[in-house]
């Protein structure tokens, strides 16, 4: 079985070179390879979604960590709202460019996603594939391919890393009990790992 191709469009390419520009590596091919698992589950599930808003979805999900965020709410919401402005300037309207918003505001929230519908349940599913987890449908073939395209390059520190210093930059940033909130407080000591590093590294994927 072969993997999804990315969108070749001009604005999925815009949305491509963005990510890029703001983001490492690491976590732009964390994004990339977010939208390729959440296409095989989809495939794999049999569930119909707009795959042109699962692209922007999970490639911009993570846009909130980064350099052009503010740093003055979670980093999740943040995320949305960059991707919906990036969506508008592109074009798309409000109620595509909303449920991409809620897509990517909620990918943190399990038991919460999965109830809004295909695109946000899928969005967080794809991300959390690339953590290795329910991936029992992908081939090893298909992981292969994908992450020679996309390689991994430690992401899991260095997501955390951001999320962190994101987090660092406002009380709300990183309220108690958000995924934010509590990676700050177990990288208190940082050469000790957090709940989130060492379950990546021990999943199918590695880190």
């Amino acid at each position: 079985m072969s993997i999804p191709v990315l969108p070749d469009g001009s604005v999925a390419r815009a949305a491509v070179e963005y990510v890029r520009s703001f983001e490492s590596e690491p976590v732009a091919n964390h994004s990339i390879r977010s939208y390729l698992f959440a296409v095989l589950l989809a495939e794999h599930e049999g569930v119909a979604v707009d795959t042109d808003l699962l692209f922007y979805a999970c490639i911009l999900h993570d846009l909130g960590t980064s350099t052009s965020a503010p740093g003055k709410q979670r980093f999740e919401v943040e995320g949305a709202d960059l991707a919906a402005d990036f969506l508008t300037n592109h074009g798309y309207g409000a109620d595509e460019t909303d449920a991409v918003w809620e897509a990517i505001a909620l990918h943190t929230s399990p038991g919460i996603a999965e109830r809004r519908g295909a695109l946000t349940c899928l969005t967080r599913a794809g991300v959390s594939a690339d953590f290795g987890i329910a991936v029992d449908c992908v081939t090893d073939d298909q992981a292969t391919a994908i992450h020679r395209g996309y390689p991994r390059l430690d992401m899991a520190a260095v997501l955390v890393g951001d999320i962190v210093r994101h987090a660092a930059r406002s009380p709300h940033a990183a309220a108690r009990y958000t995924l934010a909130g509590e990676l700050a407080r177990e990288r208190v000591d940082p050469d000790v790992l957090t709940s989130l590093e060492r379950a990546a590294a021990t999943s199918r994927w590695g880190s």
